[in-house]
């Protein structure tokens, strides 16, 4: 005899198999010029003494970034930042407990803003920089870490991300300094100020700052510029850069 088709008096979700969710926070800042990353180690099984990416289960009555802000105030101390949604991972081994999805966030803080506090699950929390990470992370969040890294990059040229470092007036070069710490790599200098003009994010603020050599002007960002028009191509300048070293290159030959 067939099932009847299921409605809503008969429906039972005992007969399907479902997956924990939980969800895991990345929180980025700079620190002595690198980037760094938040980390926490675990006092429990699994993965018990390793480090890991802050994050937990959610709660049944909870929204997911609702989740994701409390873990992080619960393990880290850290509160009151922007997140976004940055991506999902669910294999079905990365937790040896049990079958587990986890939604991931992240941010980009000032770190002095922040007041870092270990909770009973994580006695441990620390800023870790990127290239000098622990050898092995709890799950995988090695994989989660080196997605997000690749996604701040990216987000660079179509986002103010970067902006959050600064203070409200700021020089150009105090923001050249930011992109080069998130990307760990030199920008040419005459492209990254003629092309951060050219999004029209800035506002002159009629202010310099005395110092030796020439008075340095200050700006400011710009807060009723529509994001989604915000386009800043730092990748180009490195191809700029290599094509001059190219033409110049050929002229000595």
């Amino acid at each position: 005899m067939e099932n009847p088709p299921e409605n809503a008096t008969n429906y039972d979700p005992s007969r399907y198999e479902r997956p924990s969710v939980t969800v895991d926070v990345v929180i980025f800042t700079l620190q002595q010029r690198e980037l760094h990353v938040l980390l926490v180690q675990r006092s429990r099984w699994p993965f018990e003494g390793f480090w890991a990416l802050p994050g937990g289960f959610i709660n049944m009555d909870e929204s997911l970034e609702e989740s994701a802000r409390r873990e992080l105030e619960e393990e880290t101390g850290v509160q009151n930042v922007y997140l976004e949604q940055l991506y999902t991972f669910g294999n079905p081994g990365r937790d040896p407990r049990m079958r587990v999805i986890s939604i991931v966030y992240f941010a980009l803080v000032q770190a002095d803003k922040q007041i870092l506090r270990s909770s009973d699950e994580t006695p441990n929390v620390c800023w870790f920089p990127i290239r000098d990470l622990p050898v092995k992370l709890a799950f995988d969040h090695e994989q989660i870490l080196d997605y997000a890294v690749s996604r701040l990059s990216s987000k660079l040229e179509y986002t103010t991300l970067a902006f959050q470092l600064l203070p409200e007036v700021f020089s150009i070069l105090e923001l050249k300094d930011i992109y080069e710490q998130i990307l760990a790599e030199k920008l040419d200098k005459g492209n990254f100020y003629r092309k951060i003009k050219e999004t029209g994010i800035l506002e002159d603020t009629g202010q310099v700052r005395e110092g030796r050599g020439r008075p340095t002007r200050l700006w400011r960002f710009r807060g009723s510029h529509p994001e989604k028009q915000f386009v800043f191509r730092w990748r180009e300048d490195k191809v700029d850069k290599s094509d001059r070293q190219a033409r110049d290159a050929e002229s000595q030959e």
